[in-house]
């Protein structure tokens, strides 16, 4: 029987999924490339400033589903962070090319390649649950809006990199 995974350790895996993602994001924008090393950040359980950003990011979902259903002409690559559920390991994980679908639950694709869910590879499409959302953004201007769970990690990583993401957060 396996042990369940200290939520430190699962907070960490969605922090290298976060800052794999975002090297992705703006490693694609035109301009200066900014580069986002691919680290581990750990962020304990009952990290206040971590589930306050959490909270933030679900209250202020319909932001994202404005814009989601009706984007403006500069509102693009929106994107879900999602909770998936492991053998005593949970997985947040970045995930594009959301659908809606008529049961009311959600069908997108994996933005980054999961490390504790067996079967599935970047890309996979999969199902999960509103009360499953973590975090949202999405492009506009060249500027990313939402990604609340990303301001938290900005303090543990190198100086550089954590200003040259704020220059590209539409609020730092």
């Amino acid at each position: 029987m396996s042990t369940p995974l200290p939520q430190q350790i699962k907070w960490a895996v969605s922090a290298v999924v976060t800052a794999v993602l975002l090297y992705g994001i703006l490693t694609l924008r035109t301009g200066p490339t900014v580069e986002v090393a691919d680290q581990v950040i750990s962020v304990a359980d009952a990290d206040a400033e971590m589930n306050a950003a959490i909270a933030r990011a679900r209250a202020t979902l319909p932001v994202f589903w404005a814009s989601y259903e009706s984007p403006k002409r500069m509102e693009t690559e929106h994107a879900l962070k999602v909770r998936f559920r492991a053998v005593g390991n949970d997985e947040h994980i970045w995930m594009s090319d959301v659908k809606k679908l008529p049961s009311g639950e959600f069908a997108a694709r994996f933005a980054d390649t999961p490390r504790n869910l067996p079967g599935k590879r970047y890309g996979d499409l999969t199902e999960f649950r509103d009360a499953d959302i973590s975090d949202w953004m999405f492009m506009r201007k060249g500027k990313i809006v939402g990604g609340e769970t990303i301001k938290p990690l900005l303090k543990s990583m190198p100086k550089s990199d954590a200003d040259a993401l704020r220059a590209r957060m539409e609020q730092p």
